[in-house]
């Protein structure tokens, strides 16, 4: 087998060197390596017979399942670009992504497909998932690509305005495994649950690394605690990645963690947010024996830096240091020089994993992407990536978020954009104006808090504008409140106070 340099080979080479093994867990489903490559072959085929050619995109709207994941290598057999789209968003965000990147085909449910056609504008060509899948067909990758070009487009919530697309190169896919196999230690006995849906760039790292390393990945949507702790302890999982809120589940909502034994699992990941000191007390003293590793990343550069379990007694609030082959720096902001330690700067992320910026976006690209600024370009400077996240270092190195240095809401590990509820907000005609903010939450990490003026003439209906919210965002878009003013603060330039805002609902009242 060939070095593997495209995304579709690492099913290649674990299909022909243990066709047999279990690779998929679906409910009561479980795939081989050989059924999971044929079936991506498949995927294949039928996405050649419909023109779909070279850097193409093709988007995938399922619920988490085999077929997602047999879809997501069969796009990259097909030499297309896949776009997971979540599948909780809502029909309106959905045209959104497919009209933004121009999606050539979309693979989906009849359901799910039904509601788009609902919707305004045209459509891309849509395969269903059923049909896809019924019988095998061959397929003998072309193999067009190299490792430079495009691979993935991951939408993400802006700053402002509506998701973008995240460029991600084949390159930056297999590093991304590679890197994380190196300090997680993955091996092919190992059996990773998967919760986090493929559309986060870290539920796809977990998809990508199980074919890597010929593991197994087990699949799992759930709606409780005790569903997660059942599944670890029936599947044998060794290892389960989270976000806050997953974690704030299990050890205040699954009486069964505390009773259940679960001697196979090895380890727990954290990204998506900061995981409160006490979750983390609680999560070690239920499983003792599996080791918490706390990370920081972003789907523009993947992942950026772990904190050793054996550190967390010494450092519980750090993010620790930089992830192999990579480097992290923080530059002051306002005069570009590089920080000391006890200072606070912006993130800087340098390494194999630095996305191909936004697509379709070369202002965003721009100011997320920059040249290294400590590299002269007669060095052959490469690109890094400014998170826009605040940042301190400690004398040792170890690194502590402070806060971001934009608007952005991030909640139960998600980014949102404020803007984008506004929007929604301003398109039930009820108000004049809207400001969405995020709140602390021990939970959530943040809460999403709407502060709105009624229009002239207009009641202040709470639960219409929440009814209005939850039919057109996702759950986790939802403001878990709404609040109505006579009006909104405004800055000496005339725009809306969000820091006013934030700091007054922030602080306890006297």
């Amino acid at each position: 087998m060939r070095h593997p340099f495209l995304l579709h080979h690492l099913l290649q080479r674990s299909a022909a060197a243990c066709p047999d093994k279990e690779a998929v867990v679906d409910k009561d489903r479980r795939l081989s390596f050989h059924v999971f490559a044929a079936a991506a072959r498949t995927c294949a085929a039928t996405l050649r017979a419909l023109g779909v050619a070279r850097r193409d995109r093709v988007a995938v709207w399922l619920d988490k399942s085999f077929a997602e994941a047999a879809s997501i290598f069969g796009i990259s057999m097909a030499d297309g670009v896949f776009v997971p789209v979540n599948a909780l968003l809502r029909p309106p965000q959905v045209r959104h992504i497919l009209g933004d990147c121009d999606v050539k085909v979309l693979i989906t449910t009849p359901e799910r497909a039904e509601a788009l056609r609902g919707t305004d504008g045209p459509l891309p060509v849509i395969v269903l998932a059923a049909e896809l899948y019924a019988a095998s067909r061959p397929f003998d990758p072309p193999d067009a690509c190299i490792g430079e070009d495009l691979a993935a487009i991951l939408y993400t919530s802006g700053s402002t305005g509506r998701p973008k697309g995240v460029m991600l190169s084949h390159r930056n896919l297999l590093a991304g495994s590679r890197i994380v196999s190196t300090y997680l230690g993955i091996r092919p006995e190992e059996r990773i649950l998967s919760v986090l849906p493929f559309s986060f760039d870290y539920g796809l790292n977990q998809l990508i690394t199980v074919v890597d390393q010929a593991a197994t990945i087990v699949l799992l949507t759930f709606r409780f605690g005790d569903e997660i702790v059942r599944t670890i302890a029936r599947e044998g999982c060794t290892a389960l990645a989270g976000v806050p809120t997953i974690w704030a589940v299990l050890t205040q909502a699954a009486p069964s963690l505390a009773r259940t034994p679960l001697p196979t699992l090895r380890y727990l990941t954290n990204s998506g947010g900061a995981v409160p000191t006490e979750t983390v007390k609680r999560l070690r003293e239920v499983l003792p024996h599996a080791q918490l590793f706390l990370m920081y990343g972003l789907t523009e550069a993947f992942r950026s830096t772990y904190l050793p379990p054996a550190e967390l007694d010494r450092r519980p609030t750090s993010i620790g240091k930089a992830i192999p082959e990579t480097e992290i720096f923080l530059v002051d902001p306002q005069t570009l020089r590089r920080c000391s330690p006890g200072e606070t700067g912006i993130l800087v992320h340098r390494g194999p994993t630095v996305s191909l910026g936004y697509w379709n976006r070369p202002e965003d690209t721009a100011a997320a992407l920059r040249r290294d600024p400590f590299i002269g370009e007669h060095e052959g400077a490469d690109f890094v990536c400014w998170s826009g996240d605040l940042v301190r270092m400690d004398e040792e190195g170890f690194l502590y978020f402070v806060g971001r240095n934009d608007a952005m809401i991030k909640s139960a590990g998600y980014r949102i954009s404020p803007t984008e509820v506004e929007e929604v907000l301003m398109a039930t005609g009820r108000l004049r104006q809207a400001a969405v903010i995020g709140l602390p939450d021990g939970v959530m990490g943040e809460r999403v808090h709407a502060i709105v003026v009624a229009a002239s003439g207009q009641p202040a209906e709470r639960d219409a504008l929440l009814s209005h919210c939850t039919r057109e965002l996702p759950a986790h878009m939802v403001p878990r409140d709404v609040e109505f003013v006579a009006e909104l603060p405004r800055s000496p330039n005339g725009k809306v106070d969000y820091k006013r805002l934030r700091a007054e609902r922030a602080e306890p009242k006297a």
